[in-house]
C-alpha cells in the first residue's frame, strides 16, 4: 500500500469546502474535532478507536502502530489509525506519556435508534471524556504509589503573589496555599503536579517566564475566564455542593482564582460526572519546611538527577505496603513540618509501633495488598467503575474489622487513636451488603456478568438457571410429557428454523391430534417416520431461555447501580477510613525502618540546637552494605549556638577530595527532614531545634539553555541563600568560589562565610578547599574549624572519612588523580608542579619565574614514560636503599642485627 499523503491541517478541514464535500462520517469527524482542536480524537467505531488526518499521524508515530487510509477527502488520502476499544487504557497512557491530550468520542445512542431515523443517519456520536495527564483515573494507568496532581496558579490583578490549588481526582483530595514570585517554582516542584494550568497573561509574564521554562511541557496555559475569581466562589460550591466556603476557611482572592481555575478544568474534562472532591485544605506556608528548587534537586529526595526513585531518600524510606500510604509517605517527605507538637505526634505512632513490634507485624500483615479504597470510590463516582472497585470497597471494608479489633486492645498514642476512630466509623451495613451481594471472582466490567453472588436476587438465579441450565429443564419437561401422554419415545428437540420442539414417532402421533391432547399438543410439522408438535409451555419455556441471559445482565446491571449508590452514600465515611489506613501504613513502615536500621527517635522543639551524635547518610549507608557490605563512619555534628550566643554555629569543613565533605553536608540536611517529618533518624542520638528553611548548594552544574556557565549557577543559587535564609535556616555550601580565579574564588568564598555569621546568623556547614580561610576562626565567634580527617602511608592517602576537630592543610588532589587513572606521566608532572607552586607562590614575578623553571616536558619528566627508571632519574639513591631492603630478611635478624641493618639505611639514605 502507497505511503498516504500529507494530512491536512485543521483549517483545511473545517473551511465551506471541505464539509460540503464530506461524507457525512467525515463530516461528523470534523465538526467534533473542530470543537476539541488541542486533543487528538479517539472516535469511535465497532470495535475500535480510530484516528483520522493528522491525529493519525501523530498517533501512529507515537505508538509505533500502522498508518492507513480510508478513502479520500478533497482528492487527497484521508491518514488513518486505530487502536482496539479494550486495549485503549494502554494507549492512552502511551499518549498522555507524551504529552498529549486525547477526546474520547463514544456512540452515544444504540445503531437501532439510528436506523429507524432511515436513510443513512449516522450513529450519535460525542466526547464523552478528555483525558489530560492530570485527570487520569485508570488504575492501570496511576502509578499506586504517586498522586496524579492537578494544579492551577491563580493571581488577581493588582496583587504581586500568586496562588497555588491542585486536586487528585483519583482520589478527591483539593488543596490550596499562597504561594509567592519567589517560591512559585519551589512550591510547585514540592507538590510535583503532572499538569499545571497557567492563566495566558501569567504564563507570557516575563517575570515568570523562567518558572515555566523550568517546568516544560506540563505548564499548560489557559484563557483568563476558567480563572475568574468572582464567580469562582459559586462554582467551587457547586461542585462541593455546599451553599457556601465559609465552613472550610477564608481564601484570598487568588486562592479562589486557583482554585476556581482547577475545579473548572475538571469539569470541562470529566463533561458534567462529578468528582467526589474532599473539602479543601488551606495549607500556610510557614506550616512546612521551606525548600528550594534547587536544594530539592540536590538532596534527590524523592528522584535522583536523573529522573529515578531508584537512588532517591524516598526509595530508601520506603515500607509502606499499599498505594494510599505509600503516597502519603512521600507528601510528608517533600514537606516536612515546622510545628513540634504536630511533628512529635507523628513521631510517637513510630516509636510505640516499634516498641509494640508483634503488633506491627499483624497490622502489616492485614494492609499488604490492600486495595485503594479511593481511587475505586472515585472511579465509580465518575461512572468508569467497574465490579472490581466495589469488590476493593469490600475488601478494604472487610480487612478494616480486624484492624480494628486488634487496635483497640492497645492503649494507642494520638495520631492512632484516631485513625482507630475513623475506621471503627467505617459502615457495617455497607460491609454486610457487599459481603452478601458480591461473588469472589469478579470481571473488570459490569456488563461481563457474573459478579453477582449467588443467593443474593431470586430472579437473577433463576434466569441464570435458565441460561445455564436449559438442558436439564428440558430433560425435565421431556420427562413429564413422556409420562402425560404415556409416549416413552417423545423428545424435545432443537433446530434453528422450529426452535424447540416435541418429536414422537408416526404412530403415536394420532394420540396428540385427538380427543384432549389435540387442544394441548399443536402441530407443527409432519415427517415421514415422526410428527413434530409444540405446546404453549414449551413455547414460553424457550421465549424464557432465549431471553435469560439479557435479563439476568440487566439484573445485574441494576444491582450494580444500586450497590454504586450505596458505596457513594458512604463517600466521607470511606474517605476517612481510607486517610486512617494511609497514617497506618506509613507509621508501621517507619517504625519497621527504625528498627531493621537501628535509627533513633529525635528530641524535636523550638530551640535553635542541632546535635546529631554518630549520624549517617541513609542513601549511601544503603548503597554500600547492597554493593560492598561496608559499615558506613558515622559522625558528629553540633551547630548549636555556644553558651551565651543567640545564633547557630558556623563549621568550616576542610579536608581532601574524595574524603565524604558532601556526603557529611547532605546526611545533615536529610537527618533535619527526616525529623520533621516525623520520622526516627539515622543517628546515635539528635536533638533538632526546628529549622523553616534548608538550603544546599552542593555539586557543579550549569544551564546552557539560559547562557548560564556552572560558575553562574553557583552564584545565583548562592545569592538566593544569602538572601533568604535566617536565623532558624539549615545551610550547607560546598565549594564555593571554586569556579573562577583563585583569589576572586577565595575572596568570594571569605565574604560568604562572613555574611552567614554576621547577618544570616543560621545554622551551617561551609565546606572549602579554601585552607586560608580557616583563619576566621580568629575572628568570628561562632565559626568552628573541622576537618575529614585522613592517613598517610608509605605515599598513599587513606580516606578516614571521620569529621574531627582543626583544619587540613592540603587537598590530596594529586593523590585523587591517581585515583582515578591519570597517566603517570601527568601525576609526575603535577606533583613537580605542585612543590614549585607551594614553595614559590603564583603572584607577580615569581608566577614567571616558575614558567620558566618549569619547561613544558622537561627531560626529567619525559624519563617517567620508561619503566624501571623513573625513580632513578628523580632520586637515584632511591635505589640503592630498595637494593638493601631486598637483602633483609626481617625474620632472621636478631635484635642486633636489626638495628645495625637500620643504621646502615639511615646513612645510605643521608648520602
Amino acid at each position: 500500500m502507497a505511503e498516504p499523503q500529507a494530512s491536512m491541517n485543521l483549517n483545511e478541514l473545517v473551511s465551506p469546502d471541505s464539509r460540503a464535500s464530506a461524507t457525512p462520517m467525515i463530516e461528523q469527524f470534523i465538526e467534533i474535532k473542530a470543537a476539541n482542536a488541542d486533543s487528538l480524537l479517539f472516535y469511535r467505531m465497532g470495535d475500535f478507536y480510530e484516528l483520522f488526518f493528522g491525529d493519525a499521524e501523530i498517533a501512529a508515530r507515537t505508538l509505533g502502530i500502522t498508518l492507513t487510509k480510508r478513502g479520500q477527502h478533497l482528492g487527497r488520502d484521508i491518514p488513518m489509525a486505530g487502536v482496539p476499544v479494550h486495549a485503549a487504557n494502554d494507549y492512552l497512557q502511551k499518549l498522555i506519556a507524551a504529552g498529549h491530550r486525547v477526546a474520547v468520542c463514544e456512540q452515544v445512542e444504540d445503531p437501532a435508534e439510528a436506523k429507524k431515523r432511515g436513510g443513512k443517519t449516522l450513529v450519535r456520536r460525542d466526547v464523552t471524556r478528555l483525558v489530560t495527564p492530570g485527570t487520569i483515573t485508570e488504575e492501570n494507568i496511576l502509578e499506586p504509589g504517586e498522586p496524579n496532581w492537578l494544579l492551577a496558579v491563580g493571581r488577581v490583578k493588582g496583587e504581586a503573589d500568586p496562588a497555588l490549588a491542585w486536586i487528585d481526582i483519583s482520589t478527591g483530595a483539593f488543596r490550596t496555599a499562597m504561594s509567592g514570585s519567589d517560591r512559585l517554582l519551589s512550591d510547585i516542584l514540592r507538590i510535583d503536579p503532572r499538569e499545571i494550568l497557567v492563566p495566558q497573561s501569567l504564563f507570557e509574564d516575563a517575570a515568570f517566564r523562567p518558572v515555566w521554562d523550568a517546568l516544560g511541557r506540563t505548564a499548560n496555559p489557559q484563557p483568563a475566564a476558567l480563572f475568574d475569581s468572582a464567580s469562582a466562589g459559586e462554582r467551587i460550591c457547586r461542585a462541593l455542593s455546599v451553599s457556601t466556603l465559609d465552613g472550610f476557611g477564608q481564601f484570598s482572592r487568588a486562592e479562589l482564582s486557583a482554585m476556581g481555575g482547577v475545579v473548572a478544568w475538571v469539569e470541562k474534562t470529566q463533561l458534567g460526572a462529578r468528582v467526589p472532591l474532599s473539602p479543601p485544605q488551606r495549607e500556610e506556608g510557614a506550616s512546612t519546611l521551606f525548600i528550594d528548587a534547587a536544594t530539592r534537586a540536590s538532596l534527590e529526595l524523592t528522584r535522583t538527577s536523573a529522573g529515578s526513585r531508584d537512588g532517591s531518600l524516598l526509595k530508601v524510606i520506603d515500607r509502606t505496603v499499599t498505594g494510599p500510604g505509600a503516597r502519603l509517605l512521600a507528601e510528608r517527605l517533600a514537606a516536612p513540618l515546622t510545628d513540634p507538637d504536630r511533628i512529635v505526634r507523628r513521631q510517637r505512632s513510630v516509636t510505640f509501633l516499634r516498641q509494640e513490634s508483634a503488633l506491627c507485624d499483624e497490622l502489616r500483615t492485614v494492609l499488604r495488598g490492600l486495595p485503594d479504597m479511593m481511587r475505586a470510590l472515585s472511579r465509580l463516582s465518575l461512572g468508569r467503575g467497574g465490579p472490581r472497585d466495589i469488590g476493593a470497597i469490600r475488601t478494604a471494608l472487610e480487612a478494616t474489622a480486624a484492624l480494628v479489633e486488634r487496635l483497640g486492645e492497645a492503649a494507642l498514642p494520638e495520631e492512632l487513636e484516631t485513625a482507630e476512630k475513623a475506621l471503627r466509623a467505617l459502615p457495617p451495613n455497607l460491609a454486610r451488603l457487599l459481603g452478601k451481594a458480591l461473588a469472589y471472582d469478579l470481571p473488570l466490567l459490569a456488563r461481563d456478568g457474573g459478579f453477582v453472588a449467588e443467593g443474593f436476587d431470586e430472579e437473577l438465579d433463576a434466569q441464570r438457571s435458565l441460561a445455564s441450565d436449559s438442558r436439564r429443564v428440558i430433560a425435565a419437561m421431556q420427562a413429564d410429557l413422556a409420562a402425560e401422554t404415556a409416549i416413552k419415545a417423545l423428545k424435545i428437540r432443537h433446530n434453528n428454523m422450529l426452535g424447540y420442539y416435541i418429536e414422537v414417532p408416526s404412530s403415536h402421533g394420532v394420540k396428540l391430534t385427538e380427543g384432549d391432547a389435540k387442544a394441548r399438543f399443536i402441530h407443527r410439522q409432519t415427517m415421514a417416520n415422526a410428527m413434530r408438535f409444540t405446546t404453549t409451555e414449551l413455547a414460553e419455556l424457550e421465549s424464557r431461555i432465549a431471553d435469560a441471559g439479557g435479563k439476568a445482565l440487566m439484573i445485574e446491571t441494576a444491582i450494580f447501580e444500586r450497590l454504586t449508590a450505596a458505596v457513594l452514600e458512604e463517600t466521607d465515611a470511606l474517605r476517612a477510613g481510607a486517610d486512617a489506613l494511609a497514617v497506618i501504613d506509613v507509621s508501621v513502615g517507619l517504625a519497621q525502618l527504625a528498627e531493621a536500621e537501628n535509627w533513633s527517635a529525635p528530641t524535636i522543639d523550638e530551640s535553635l540546637t542541632f546535635e546529631v551524635e554518630c549520624g549517617r547518610h541513609p542513601v549511601v549507608e544503603a548503597a554500600l552494605r547492597a554493593q560492598q557490605g561496608d559499615a558506613f563512619i558515622a559522625n558528629d555534628c553540633l551547630l548549636s549556638p555556644p553558651e551565651g550566643a543567640n545564633a547557630g554555629a558556623l563549621w568550616l569543613l576542610t579536608g581532601p577530595n574524595m574524603g565524604g565533605k558532601s556526603t557529611f553536608l547532605r546526611q545533615n540536611a536529610l537527618i533535619a527532614i527526616l525529623a520533621q517529618m516525623g520520622s526516627h533518624v539515622p543517628a546515635t542520638a539528635a536533638h533538632i531545634g526546628i529549622v523553616d528553611r534548608l538550603f544546599s548548594r552542593v555539586g557543579a552544574s550549569d544551564d546552557l539553555a539560559r547562557g548560564r556557565s556552572t560558575f553562574m549557577v553557583e552564584m545565583v543559587e548562592t545569592a538566593a541563600i544569602l538572601n533568604q535564609a535566617g536565623e532558624r535556616s539549615l545551610v550547607i555550601l560546598d565549594e564555593i568560589g571554586r569556579g573562577t580565579s583563585t583569589f576572586d574564588g577565595l575572596s568570594i568564598a571569605w565574604a560568604t562565610a562572613e555574611h552567614l555569621h554576621e547577618t544570616n546568623r543560621c545554622r551551617a556547614i561551609f565546606a572549602t578547599h579554601f585552607h586560608e580561610m580557616t583563619a576566621l576562626a580568629e575572628t568570628l565567634s561562632r565559626l568552628a574549624n573541622v576537618t575529614m580527617r585522613v592517613k598517610e602511608m608509605e605515599g598513599e592517602v587513606i580516606f578516614l572519612h571521620q569529621v574531627g576537630k582543626g583544619a587540613a592543610d592540603r587537598s590530596y588532589g594529586v593523590q585523587v588523580a591517581r585515583l582515578a587513572g591519570l597517566p603517570k606521566s601527568v601525576l609526575a608532572r603535577a606533583k613537580t608542579v605542585l612543590d614549585r607552586l607551594e614553595a614559590e607562590g603564583t603572584s607577580g614575578s615569581g608566577a614567571a619565574k616558575l614558567v620558566d623553571d618549569l619547561p613544558l616536558f622537561s627531560a626529567a619528566v619525559r624519563q617517567v614514560e620508561t619503566e624501571g627508571r623513573a625513580k632513578a632519574a628523580i632520586n637515584p639513591g632511591q635505589n640503592a636503599i630498595a637494593e638493601m631492603l631486598d637483602g633483609i630478611e626481617p625474620d632472621d635478624l636478631t635484635p642486633r642485627e636489626a638495628l645495625d641493618a637500620l643504621y646502615r639505611l639511615k646513612k645510605s639514605l643521608a648520602k
